[in-house]
This record gives C-alpha cells, sequence and structure tokens, in this order.
C-alpha cells in the first residue's frame, strides 16, 4: 500500500527533514545549553557590575546574591524552553510567534527594577541583566524553531 500520505512522509524524510520528536529533542537539548549559557553570561556580567560599585540593593535594604540572579535567569530561560515547545507542537508558525512572544515578556520584565525602590545605577544595571539573557535565548530558540518542514517548499506548504 502506498498512500499519498506515506509518499509525503517518505518524500520528506528523504528530503531531510526531521520528525517532531527529534525537532523536541533538538530543541530541549540546545535550549537547556542556551539556558546555561545565559545563566553564566549573566551572572559574570552582574558580578562585573558589583566590582564596579554596583550594590544591587533594593527595597528595604535588602541585596540581591548573585546566586539570585543565576536562579531566576535559569527559571526563565526554562519558561521560554517550555513556550518554544508548545508553540513549536501547536503553531504553523512557531518562531514567528516565539519571537513576538518572548520579546513581550522580556519588554514586560523591564518593569519591576522601576518599581524595586533601588537607586538609578541598580535599577541600569537590573535593566541591562534583563536584555543579557534574552539576547542569547531568543535568538537561539529561534533559530531552532526556524528550522524545519513549515520553511519548505515541495509543492505545497506543510
Amino acid at each position: 500500500m502506498n498512500s499519498t500520505k506515506e509518499t509525503g512522509i517518505v518524500a520528506g524524510a528523504a528530503a531531510g527533514r526531521t520528525s517532531r520528536p527529534h525537532r523536541f529533542r533538538g530543541l530541549a537539548g540546545i535550549g537547556v545549553i542556551a539556558a546555561l549559557a545565559a545563566t553564566a553570561v549573566t551572572t559574570l556580567a552582574a558580578a562585573l557590575v558589583r566590582a564596579a560599585g554596583v550594590d544591587f540593593e533594593v527595597t528595604d535594604g535588602e541585596t540581591i546574591p548573585l546566586s539570585g540572579f543565576a536562579v531566576v535567569t535559569g527559571f526563565f530561560s526554562v519558561v521560554g524552553i517550555v513556550i518554544a515547545a508548545a508553540l513549536l507542537r501547536w503553531s504553523a508558525h512557531p518562531a514567528e510567534r516565539f519571537v513576538w512572544t518572548a520579546v513581550a515578556l522580556t519588554a514586560i520584565s523591564l518593569v519591576p527594577p522601576f518599581l524595586s525602590g533601588a537607586d538609578t545605577a541598580t535599577t541600569t544595571a537590573l535593566l541591562g541583566l534583563h536584555l543579557v539573557p534574552a539576547a542569547v535565548v531568543i535568538p537561539t530558540l529561534a533559530r531552532i524553531l526556524g528550522t524545519g518542514r513549515e520553511q519548505q517548499w515541495n509543492g505545497q506548504w506543510r
């Protein structure tokens, strides 16, 4: 039996397309690497900013520890991976939807530094430290989401 559907799958595999489970594993693997890189770069940047004299003191005299930057960056990077996986599964254009969603969420994340009660130097540093992981994770995941059969033409859009 050689149905049209089977022929399409075979032709798709022959054209170099990857299966959905393989794409999920690739997304997860590259996403975790991007999350670890973003966490390391953000924590290093926070350490450098602290060494330059920014105290990261927020409301009630509380100081944000370097481990706090690592934990929050890692957590929200994983949230980004989950959003990317959901869009890969349920969106016809996952890369485009992911970029719009991630940029909107990054913009929203820029509000709390203004509400933290910190001085100008700390607020400015926090704003920059919100953009560092976004600059690492968003393009990486968008690139992974952008490769696949939704961008390939084989006589019809798939």
